[in-house]
């Protein structure tokens, strides 16, 4: 399932007056083409940017607004106001947007030509206020969006609106996206569960349950000759144990492990899912807890949540989206086991069998080995280690009045030793700011064990996606206090207890 996010676009829109006369809305339009010609081939965003007409008045913003609700390959806008654009013209348009937005706070002059300058400058160049009064109607009406302060050429400006651009494709993509539940959620488990009718109507994506047996249809259908094709195929891309090797002793419960992820993928296609959970205690009619199968649909891009975790699946598909194109991997993780060492504490990821090996440059070993629960066979799956670097995990909780998106910042580290008993794939980190002050903010949040992992993305794509999708953050990282962490929490209660009176 390939992201080209290059098939998305983010329309560049200005706004102006006729007050200033036509040859003052030419210059508008021609800075306006050359601010987006500049953002369209910026390597920090991934979309096509699509400079609109200027706009001069209610009718055409409305009618704009309108339009962009209606193309699909629009996921949002970048508003800058070059010349003062009275507000009240921008309220029916933005009322009926329903697509997020970026307002961009810039000049098309970087510095001021002092010898020069005159009134006729001082007419054109007006963001300093044009801005502001787009700012007042906004806040005015609580529309969520992002500021973006800064010259359109710098690096630093053209960054962030390129991650808030990624977090709209990801909104974009989670509109009606499908997400298959083999099984229900599993024991008695808390913080995995959640409102499934409220996340379609907050977070625009649909949670459909299926049994297991929908999914062993699909797999007693495959063929031998698929089977003998993808066993093929994981043999050039993996190392592969002697076991697992045709004329091995265990061949074939790779054979299995194949045929599972033929008819999963099957499944998946015909259905449109753009992510899926497993459920360890609902295997009936497959051999094997599906291991290799997961790795790979989430390598493809599939978004996944074990044990039934729905919320996170859907979570992993939006960070991979957001992460098209960027360096570094993005997987499905959970919060394992500490290292709790006087000479520095750390904390090691991992799952039974899910981790996607996208997060590695190692070339990962296939490997077969037991599992302890699940009552099933042998199950195959990939075993490597994270690449070291700078890394987030995120996780999304269900508080009962709101989503909560909670974010920490850690450094994956190279393992102190090897570890030749784990046969699972594996991260260690080091938590921002460390390990005691994460842990318990983590906690205080109310933080899942199940979390999405990235190495491509930071905190500003998880900002900009829960400021679009009217999530609650949290971050935590190296400036983060308990203290401080706890009155944020208590703020928070306090303003999504108000929130709905306030609009």
């Amino acid at each position: 399932m390939n992201i080209d996010l290059k098939q998305f676009d983010v329309w560049f829109v200005t706004g102006s007056q006729h007050l200033y006369g036509p040859e003052t809305l030419e210059k508008v339009a021609e800075h306006a083409q050359e601010i987006a010609r500049s953002l369209a081939h910026s390597p920090h965003i991934p979309v096509n940017v699509v400079v609109k007409p200027v706009q001069t008045g209610p009718e055409s913003i409305h009618r704009l607004c309108l339009e962009a609700n209606a193309d699909d390959t629009c996921v949002g806008l970048i508003t800058w106001m070059h010349t003062f654009s009275p507000a009240r013209m921008w309220i029916a348009g933005l009322g009926a947007l329903q697509k997020p937005f970026a307002h961009l706070h810039t000049q098309y002059n970087r510095e001021i030509p002092w010898s020069e300058i005159d009134m006729d400058f001082m007419n054109l160049n007006q963001s300093a206020h044009g801005d502001r009064e787009f700012g007042f109607i906004t806040s005015r009406m609580h529309l969520r969006r992002k500021v973006v302060v800064g010259y359109w050429q710098d690096d630093d400006v053209q960054s962030s609106l390129g991650a808030w651009a990624r977090a709209a494709c990801a909104w974009h993509d989670a509109q009606g996206a499908k997400i298959a539940r083999f099984g229900d959620n599993m024991r008695h488990v808390a913080v995995t569960e959640g409102d499934k009718v409220e996340a379609q109507i907050r977070l625009g994506y649909n949670v459909i349950a299926h049994g297991v047996g929908d999914l062993v249809q699909y797999v007693n259908q495959v063929t031998d000759a698929e089977i003998n094709q993808l066993v093929r195929e994981y043999s050039e891309q993996y190392e592969v144990v002697p076991s697992l090797r045709s004329g091995g002793e265990q061949h074939q419960a790779l054979r299995e492990g194949a045929r599972i992820e033929l008819g999963l993928r099957h499944f998946l296609t015909d259905g449109d899912y753009k992510g899926f959970t497993t459920n360890f205690e609902d295997l009936h009619g497959l051999v094997q807890l599906p291991g290799l199968s997961v790795q790979r649909l989430m390598a493809e891009n599939y978004g996944f949540g074990a044990e039934g975790d729905w919320k996170t699946a859907a979570l992993v598909r939006a960070m991979k989206v957001m992460s098209a194109g960027l360096d570094g991997g993005t997987s499905f993780m959970e919060n394992y086991t500490y290292h709790l060492s006087q000479n520095g504490m750390k904390e090691l990821g991992a799952h039974m069998l899910e981790i996607c090996p996208t997060i590695t440059r190692q070339k990962p070993s296939l490997e077969i080995h037991p599992l302890s629960i699940g009552g099933k066979a042998d199950p195959v799956r990939l075993v490597f280690d994270a690449e070291p670097g700078p890394a987030i995990n995120a996780s999304v909780m269900d508080m009962g009045n709101r989503f909560r998106l909670l974010v920490n910042a850690i450094d994956v580290v190279p393992k102190d030793e090897p570890l030749p008993k784990l046969p699972v794939a594996r991260a260690l980190w080091v938590p921002r700011p460390d390990l005691r002050t994460a842990a318990t903010a983590w906690i205080l949040a109310g933080g899942a064990h199940h979390t999405g992992f990235s190495q491509a993305l930071t905190a500003e794509h998880m900002e900009d996606f829960a400021e679009i999708a009217g999530m609650e953050f949290l971050l935590i990282d190296k400036n983060t206090t308990v203290s401080s962490f706890k009155k944020e929490l208590r703020w928070n209660d306090l303003y999504y207890l108000l929130a709905h009176g306030l609009r």
